[in-house]
């Protein structure tokens, strides 16, 4: 069970949302799938520089992949 857990958290630190989406929580995973789309634009609107948007995205990332896990 440990296993599946850990996968939704790195499916959602990739995608954010899909760990919540396969673990039933559609709205949730969808709601963070859109958070995500819109950290992405708004930083390239923006014109972040790179590391800062890796560091963004990375950082969601792991909210995501947390949430994923703590959901099982």
């Amino acid at each position: 069970m440990e296993t599946d857990a850990l996968v939704n958290g790195i499916l959602s630190f990739v995608i954010p949302g899909l760990g919540q989406a396969i673990e039933g929580y559609k709205t949730r995973g969808l709601i963070l799938f859109i958070i995500a789309i819109i950290i992405g634009a708004l930083s390239i609107y923006f014109h972040l520089d790179k590391t800062i948007q890796y560091l963004i995205s990375a950082l969601y990332g792991l909210l995501a992949g947390y949430d994923a896990y703590r959901l099982y």
